[in-house]
């Protein structure tokens, strides 16, 4: 890709495989498979705050209110016994707090080979918008014909409308059902830490086991595995069907949209979710442009091996090709190894493409380069990425 670059994983042993699949009536056990501006998802607060006290007696005093709604449980008080009894979430609050958002998109499979049901698939989506939108996986819309939207009360849409982004595998779909609940994406570019609790919900391998949860902890956060943008590790049960359904917090905060997971022999709870920042990002570009707007330098980059394989290095980047009038223009050659973009390091292709995330073709960013074997800054005017992995469809699901 132009000024982006794919970065392709590749497996330690051949018989580990990353695994996309959605859930279908006829799978096989053994196959396991998954079907920045203002935010345009619903936000929460967060779980950092500042509050109002009072000390009295060297004891400090806030308002239970506002705690709250940082620590996510809910508490009561008794004027009688001049009490507080609070309880914290627990997971059976936060799936009854999701659930209502979490739905089941099924169809026949674009590539079946007859019109029996043997050929039904199905994932997960989440509410974004109570008008009928929802964010799910590209990989599970574009394998259905004619998708219908099953929400939890049971009730069946036709997706009217909807975009796919290949490159981020996320999709907006569009029924017409009103009143629905969104969920609640966690506040833009949250603090997310190794070992914090997580449920993921879906419809794992059966469409009858529609809205199960599974729980675990974030296993490893800002991982590049198959995707051109940083994924959320979890050991949380991630089964087929569940792709597109949420990775919620303890919160019930919605932190990523499920996505992959390694499938082999001897390799168990290793799920990845696309975080709601990438999410959110994608989601605004479909509602503003029907399509996304992916910025790109304007030339092809090779990174290191080691980072390649995901090894520590402080191997830069190279210019292999300069392809944009724009890149030309910024004076960009070939070998010219790259550092930072707007001050922020890069030193694999994921990260040029999350440096570049919040940007759009057309705005100016700063280079921090070597050319020539002199350290440089270029100004460069981002293009529009030549072969952006976006099918820009806004199609009636009926044709």
């Amino acid at each position: 890709m132009v000024g982006q670059g794919k970065r392709i994983h590749t497996n330690h042993a051949s018989e580990v495989k990353l695994s996309r699949r959605m859930g279908r009536n006829r799978v096989a056990l053994f196959i396991v498979s998954l079907l920045v501006g203002a935010s345009i998802l619903p936000t929460a607060a967060g779980a950092e705050a500042s509050f109002r006290a009072v000390k009295v007696k060297d004891k400090v005093y806030v308002e239970v209110e506002a705690l709250e709604k940082v620590a996510g449980g809910k508490g009561t008080y008794d004027s009688k016994s001049n009490t507080y009894q609070y309880k914290p979430n627990d997971i059976p609050t936060i799936v009854e707090k999701v659930s209502p958002s979490v739905v089941s998109i099924i169809g026949r499979q674009i590539d079946a080979e007859d019109d029996s049901d043997n050929w039904l698939s199905h994932g997960t989506g989440v509410v974004v918008r109570k008008d009928g939108w929802i964010v799910t996986n590209a990989h599970v819309i574009l394998a259905l014909q004619k998708p219908v939207v099953v929400t939890p009360e049971g009730k069946s849409y036709p997706v009217s409308k909807w975009f796919a982004d290949e490159e981020s595998d996320i999709a907006l779909i569009k029924i017409n059902a009103q009143n629905m609940k969104p969920a609640t994406f966690v506040r833009p570019n949250p603090t997310l830490k190794v070992g914090e609790g997580v449920v993921a919900l879906g419809t794992p391998v059966s469409f009858t086991l529609r809205n199960s949860a599974t729980s675990g902890i974030i296993s490893g956060i800002d991982r590049a595995v198959d995707s051109s943008y940083k994924l959320i590790q979890t050991d949380a049960a991630i089964n087929p069907g569940n792709s597109g359904g949420p990775l919620v917090n303890m919160h019930g905060e919605v932190i990523g949209i499920n996505t992959l997971k390694f499938a082999a022999v001897g390799i168990e709870n290793m799920g990845f979710a696309i975080p709601s920042d990438t999410v959110n990002m994608i989601v605004q570009h479909f509602f503003k442009y029907s399509k996304v707007k992916r910025a790109s330098i304007g030339v092809e980059l090779e990174e290191s091996w080691a980072a390649y394989v995901g090894l520590p290095t402080d191997v830069p980047i190279k210019v292999t090709n300069v392809v944009s009038a724009q890149a030309k223009k910024a004076g960009i050659t070939e070998g010219d190894v790259l550092y930072a973009i707007n001050g922020k390091p890069v030193k694999t292709l994921v990260d040029v493409h999350e440096a570049l995330k919040s940007f759009l073709p057309g705005q100016q960013v700063k280079l921090t380069m070597q050319s020539k074997g002199n350290l440089v800054a270029k100004m460069v005017v981002l293009s529009e990425a030549v072969k952006p992995a976006v099918k820009d469809k806004s199609v009636d699901a009926d044709k």
